[in-house]
């Protein structure tokens, strides 16, 4: 299948899927196309906790790191703010950072943000939903990557997520952001992405590239979405690796 649409720069469509470039490192944000997972599932299912089928789950992720050329070190998102070093856990985590080539940071979505930042020598993915966000996870990614030796500068890219078009939020998560000004608000509607690149801004990132597509309104073949399929859906995955 084509591409659907146009994307901004310095975003472009890798086979099925969207890829950028970073300072001294690539990014990938798959998209739901080009595997074997089947039903609500279908078709690139990466979430191991997700659907009925677990070996088409291992087939599809077999399939990426054959494709990518790299080693994809998987963990579990569970909405803190934890980072891990790629390959070397916890596995609960909800960030990863490697200064080791042939290894991808991987975190799983759908909806919440994924998030690469990279300098010089080490990179991150980083997953960036509401409560992520309101506790510190775009700083602590920042501050894994300093902890590595990384003293330069940084760039970073939001992937698909999300947007202020679709996420009405409730009374809990307008007092989490009560205090993030007009900005990141359409009505009832939050922004993440642009809460994404204020804390990234805030933590020193220098340059930020938003593809600007949202998983619930996007066409339904193209991202999964736990709020679009109500839950019953798979997982797209945010990768980053040293180039």
């Amino acid at each position: 299948m084509d591409p659907p649409l146009d994307l901004p720069s310095p975003f472009r469509f890798a086979g099925d899927h969207i890829a950028v470039d970073l300072a001294g490192a690539s990014a990938l944000f798959t998209t739901r196309r080009g595997g074997c997972s089947a039903g609500p599932y279908a078709s690139l299912n990466i979430g191991a906790t997700t659907g009925p089928q677990p070996a088409d789950v291992l087939e599809n992720r077999r399939a990426m790191e054959d494709g990518l050329g790299v080693a994809l070190a998987w963990g579990h998102q569970v909405h803190g703010t934890a980072v891990a070093v790629a390959g070397e856990g916890p596995e609960q985590a909800d960030g990863q950072v490697t200064a080791a080539r042939g290894v991808a940071a991987t975190v799983m979505v759908a909806d919440c943000l994924p998030v690469a930042v990279a300098g010089d020598g080490a990179v991150a993915m980083l997953h960036a939903g509401w409560r992520g966000l309101a506790a510190g996870i775009i700083g602590a990614g920042v501050g894994r990557l300093r902890e590595l030796g990384v003293e330069g500068a940084l760039s970073a890219a939001i992937g698909p997520g999300a947007g202020p078009c679709c996420y009405e939020v409730g009374e809990e998560v307008h007092a989490a952001f009560a205090g993030h000004g007009p900005s990141v608000w359409r009505g009832r509607n939050l922004d993440l992405k642009a809460l994404a690149a204020r804390e990234l801004e805030r933590a020193g990132v220098g340059v930020v590239h938003d593809v600007g597509l949202c998983t619930i309104c996007s066409d339904s073949s193209l991202f999964f979405s736990h709020r679009r399929d109500r839950g019953v859906t798979g997982r797209q995955a945010g990768l980053a690796w040293l180039s």
